[in-house]
């Protein structure tokens, strides 16, 4: 698990932790040093905590011109026990949203498991991005996560896509891209 990095090719266009709007401002990495667990495996130290022991995340991109941020997930999703989605809504989305982020990519094909909890934090995140004309689009989630994240209905707060190539696209690119298949789904 160590040797799972987070999404690099973007930092010439944006580095989280040199954004005074992102949560993760001001972060100093090492390269070498192994701090963080999940289960008692060793992950990359390029990966942020958030108040979760089982989930990380990286800001791979805030755009707040086109109101938009791309997030990639690591680990287990916990809303069981930990209340994962309670500490992304409020150490990381309502930062972001403060700030006039509208729409969230979050990037989850290294979400190994998915435990379900309370749906009000959904509810929430989705009722306040929808309002302002957003939404939530989860991208490349693996079959077995999607299948408990489906059976928790959750996918009627947040876009399941899949889309294999996404590494390829420009920010913008990929951005245009979802927001589109989600127009398209409304329509």
């Amino acid at each position: 698990m160590h040797e799972i990095e987070p999404f690099y090719n973007w930092r010439h266009i944006y580095v989280s932790e040199e954004d005074e709007r992102s949560p993760f401002y001001g972060r100093v990495y090492s390269e070498f040093v192994f701090s963080h667990t999940i289960y008692n495996y060793y992950i990359h130290p390029q990966w942020d905590e958030f108040e979760s022991r089982t989930l990380y995340m990286k800001v791979l991109l805030a755009d707040y011109d086109e109101h938009y941020v791309v997030i990639e997930l690591f680990g287990e999703w916990n809303d069981a026990i930990e209340n994962d989605i309670m500490n992304i809504k409020r150490e990381v989305v309502d930062k972001f949203a403060e700030s006039g982020i509208t729409k969230f990519i979050l990037i989850a094909e290294n979400v190994l498991n998915f435990h379900s909890g309370d749906k009000d934090y959904y509810e929430e995140w989705f009722e306040e991005v929808t309002d302002a004309g957003g939404w939530i689009a989860c991208l490349n989630m693996p079959e077995q996560t999607q299948h408990d994240f489906r059976k928790a209905k959750l996918n009627r707060f947040i876009e399941l896509i899949e889309l294999d190539n996404w590494r390829t696209y420009k920010p913008f690119h990929l951005f245009k891209l979802i927001d589109q298949q989600i127009n398209n789904r409304l329509d």
